[in-house]
């Protein structure tokens, strides 16, 4: 689980630029912000900080509304449900598998949080969607609802659906969730998909993107997570096996907010 985030805007005390974002706050404030780590060779690796019970810790005291979930910014999220239905219309016009005229059969909702996506999106374009989120107080505002299939309370660094036995999925969908992970699990957990993917289906990665002045990743300290530039997305995909078939950037998202790309991936 992640949300939208504030962009790299402002300059420490020796020029350099240093990445800051709003607290996620109940009181929806954006004013205070939250220094992220700056990239050095003595603290490693951005991803290297990655503490995922600190990460479930900090969305669990999260408020489990639209609002909460989102980081402050709940007015993005129609703008965002509808990029992300048009992106997956222009996959099934170009499928040979999956016409727009029938719903998809199965899908997986990666990191659901409160199912926001499931039920502005997934839900009406197939007719079940499966729940993978850790967080036991997101899950609860989603059980029972329209076409929700299985709920799985678990990470996505710890979901293992090719041992137990899962999908077929036609659309395996991860969104502000992938930043929670390592580099490493990053790639562990999209190589476990091809298995569990229907024959024509698609892994979708929607993602905020790095601006850092140096091209880097960057490590957010208030919610354990990295936001990765677009060259490192595509190089993890390629250490995966996974090939790229359609990508774009989401649009109409307020000008102080990381820009947000989606990836359409597919076994090679």
């Amino acid at each position: 689980m992640s949300s939208p985030k504030r962009k790299s805007q402002t300059s420490s005390e020796n020029g350099d630029e240093v990445a800051k974002k709003p607290r996620i706050a109940k009181d929806d404030s954006a004013d205070e912000l939250a220094v992220e780590i700056p990239i050095t060779a003595s603290n490693g690796a951005p991803d290297s900080h990655i503490n995922a019970q600190a990460a479930i810790a900090y969305w669990s005291s999260t408020e489990a509304t639209v609002s909460g979930v989102l980081g402050g910014f709940p007015q993005v999220s129609r703008i965002d449900l509808q990029g992300s239905s048009n992106f997956l219309a222009k996959l099934r016009r170009q499928s040979k598998h999956f016409p727009a005229s029938k719903k998809l059969r199965r899908a997986v909702d990666g990191g659901a949080g409160i199912g926001r996506i499931t039920a502005g999106f997934l839900s009406k374009v197939a007719e079940t969607v499966d729940i993978v989120e850790p967080v036991k107080s997101f899950t609860d505002q989603i059980k029972g609802k329209e076409n929700v299939g299985e709920v799985y309370n678990v990470g996505l660094e710890a979901w293992h659906p090719e041992k137990d036995g899962l999908g077929p999925y036609d659309l395996i969908w991860n969104q502000w969730c992938l930043g929670q992970l390592t580099d490493a699990h990053l790639v562990e957990y999209l190589k476990r998909l091809p298995p569990v993917l229907s024959e024509g289906g698609w892994i979708v990665v929607k993602e905020n993107l790095s601006n850092h002045h140096l091209d880097q990743d960057v490590y957010d300290e208030t919610d354990s997570s990295v936001t990765r530039t677009d060259g490192k997305f595509r190089k993890l995909f390629e250490e995966a096996d996974l090939k790229l078939v359609s990508t774009e950037l989401q649009k109409g998202f307020p000008k102080g907010l990381y820009p947000v790309r989606a990836y359409a991936l597919q076994p090679r």
